[in-house]
């Protein structure tokens, strides 16, 4: 396991994260538990949660076991959770308000039960809220201790920059990560979102690093999903679903990966999620598992190194293609400067 900074902060972190959406509600506790001791055992440290994951139900049950390690296990760990959409159905119990993210982080500490959690992060951009109220309050938690850091999750790139902006000109701490959906599936994020981390110091988390599954090779091309996986007991599930997602690309895609796997003599999970870790700007990827084989099978890509060759074509397969403009190759040359005449 690698470690690496939070953006530009001094807290370091495993480049491997703990996705912890399915406790509660797909895994069991006692599995749960299993997880994070695997997780830890491995060199592991970073441990991403959410207040509505299961209900609450993903906090308590990380809570639990915190109180069941010893010391010098839980001190390990960099605890991160988020607050933003509703657990209730009050007025104010949702959004980015002082109102709802105070009540929304003291019952992530009492779920979690601790006193502080080390990166709280909004989980998604509210647009009825200014973002000097929100992070106001984000600089108050800071103060009394309650966080240590602050990032943001599923933020484009321009609310990424005006979030940096406007702490500067609150004269705050800005954000120190940015938590978005990336795979060899989803490059999208290549075109903005990724340069305005760079620009801004901030490191990203990247979630699904599988596409929902689909880049561990268990879904066929022309075979509807059936059984126990997420597709095969609803097909239309989200952005992973099966007649959503099983386009050309997809196909094209899996078919590389499975060759790269075949060829290292790796599962294609491995080199999926080695492909998303060795990204510009990434500081760790979200390993989100059901059962602990899957876990097991995800952290082994913490060492896997991809050849030149290898990631050149996985990008090649997974490329875009793009209209000339603006991200296409028109656009991009407009936006080059290459010095010539001996200067």
């Amino acid at each position: 396991m690698d470690y690496r900074t939070l953006g530009r902060s001094g807290c370091a972190v495993s480049n491997l994260a703990l996705g912890t959406m399915t406790f509660g509600v797909e895994t069991g506790e006692l599995d749960a538990h299993r997880q994070l001791d695997q997780f830890v055992s491995a060199g592991g440290t970073l441990v991403d949660t959410a207040d509505v994951y299961g209900a609450g139900a993903s906090e308590e049950i990380i809570g639990r076991w915190l109180t069941a390690r010893p010391a010098d296990v839980t001190e390990r760990v960099v605890l991160a959770t988020k607050g933003r959409f509703p657990m209730n159905d009050s007025p104010n119990g949702v959004g980015l308000s002082a109102v709802h993210l105070t009540r929304a982080l003291d019952g992530s500490l009492r779920r979690l039960g601790v006193d502080a959690v080390d990166l709280y992060q909004l989980h998604a951009f509210d647009p009825w809220t200014p973002l000097e109220e929100t992070l106001r309050t984000l600089d108050g938690f800071v103060r009394a201790g309650k966080i240590r850091y602050y990032g943001l999750s599923n933020f484009t790139g321009w609310q990424l920059t005006k979030a940096v902006h406007v702490a500067q000109a609150l004269n705050v701490p800005g954000p120190v990560t940015l938590q978005p959906q990336y795979s060899l599936l989803v490059r999208e994020i290549e075109w903005e979102i990724v340069p305005a981390a760079l620009d801004a110091g901030v490191g990203l988390l990247c979630w699904s690093p599988l596409g929902g599954g689909w880049l561990s090779g268990k879904y066929q091309r022309d075979v509807r999903p059936t059984g126990a996986t997420r597709l095969g007991e609803d097909p239309g599930r989200g952005m992973e679903a099966y007649d959503r997602r099983g386009t050309e690309r997809t196909w094209r895609i899996i078919d590389v990966v499975r060759d790269i796997a075949a060829r290292r003599g790796v599962s294609m999970a491995e080199v999926a999620v080695a492909w998303v870790t060795a990204r510009p700007g990434v500081t760790s990827t979200i390993l989100g598992a059901r059962t602990l084989e899957q876990l097991e099978t995800n952290l082994r890509a913490a060492d896997l190194q991809l050849s030149r060759q290898e990631t050149a074509e996985l990008d090649a397969a997974s490329d875009l293609r793009s209209a000339d403009y603006p991200y296409g190759e028109l656009g991009l040359e407009q936006r080059s400067r290459t010095l010539t005449g001996g200067r």
